[in-house]
């Protein structure tokens, strides 16, 4: 799948969703270290686990975060 995302340094993220787990998540533009440490911790959770865990994170004064558009493209998904 692939996700624009809005509102974020990133401008997308790629993950995939198989039997039940996430899997393959890549952010493009953003924070690379930051957005690598979280590809790969939610690598092999439900969905459901990570959008409770990243769902409602801000970035600094913005209303959502790259972490909260994962949590966004994973709602849409399901």
């Amino acid at each position: 799948m692939t996700y624009r995302t809005k509102g974020t340094c990133s401008q997308t993220i790629d993950f995939d969703i198989v039997d039940g787990k996430v899997t393959n998540v890549k952010f493009f533009g953003g924070c690379n270290g930051n957005l690598q440490g979280i590809a790969k911790l939610v690598e092999g959770m439900t969905p459901e686990e990570v959008i409770a865990k990243l769902e409602g994170i801000k970035c600094g004064f913005r209303p959502t975060s790259c972490p909260d558009q994962l949590a966004t493209a994973l709602k849409e998904t399901l």
